[in-house]
């Protein structure tokens, strides 16, 4: 069995490849038809000009779900780790909600392109990179609250430097250069979920209220319950 088929490992790796590929491939359409500067251009510039903006928009879009279902997993993961501890349980909630508004951002981010809706486009780079900066430090101290139990101290010190990256970025630095390196450091920590998701499988299950549509009393059917995610993927 590959790595990326145990438990749901492949989430993070795809959410982190197919974020990449959306920004890298933006950026050579953008450069190749001579539309931004090929020198460093600002990332929501290589997304606001047909067609790359369609590209950019459909495959931020795509990146969004992808951050969803990983944050939602590491969610249930987390819970399911600490049933009892009030404080883990709490910032877990804090944390699931700072990602989904990050999600949105991102989404706000890929469908309003800065050109047409710039109030609106920056609105969305706040939630994502401000909600998702609070998000990685949350996550963060869950990972220093956890260890050496659930996690090693090196976990711990690899998602603390990407939280010092990130937050150097959006408190004092404000350049193309920056903006980049933000960005993949932001998504990269989605990287550190790997090896936590190799032991986690969610599954699905379907309680039917009856045999069909029309029932106006419920009456016993066996439920379906199979994985969320096919162990073949």
């Amino acid at each position: 069995m590959w790595w990326f088929q145990q438990g749901l490992s492949f989430l993070p790796s795809a959410l982190v490849i197919w974020t990449a590929a959306a920004f890298i491939f933006s950026y050579i359409t953008a450069i190749t038809l001579h539309h931004v500067d090929p020198v460093l251009p600002y990332i929501s510039d290589t997304g606001t000009v047909a067609p790359e903006k369609c590209l950019f928009g459909a495959m931020l879009n795509i990146a969004a779900v992808l951050c969803i279902a990983t944050i939602y997993v590491r969610y249930k993961q987390v819970h399911a780790l600490n049933p009892e501890e009030n404080r883990i349980i709490r910032l877990n909630k804090a944390g699931l909600v700072l990602g989904l508004l990050s999600c949105l951002g991102l989404s706000i981010v890929a469908n309003f392109q800065k050109t047409t809706f710039f109030a609106v486009h920056v609105c969305g780079a706040v939630l994502t990179f401000g909600m998702g900066s609070l998000y990685m430090f949350v996550q963060t101290i869950l990972s220093y609250q956890m260890q050496p139990k659930f996690h090693g101290k090196q976990v711990f010190w690899i998602r603390l430097l990407l939280v010092i990256w990130c937050g150097g970025y959006v408190l004092h630095v404000i350049t193309t250069a920056a903006e980049w390196s933000m960005s993949f450091s932001f998504f990269g920590f989605f990287l550190t979920y790997i090896r936590d998701f190799q032991k986690i499988s969610l599954r699905v299950e379907a309680n039917l209220q009856g045999l069909t549509l029309y029932d106006t009393a419920p009456c016993p059917v066996n439920n379906e319950r199979t994985r969320l995610l096919s162990r073949d993927l």
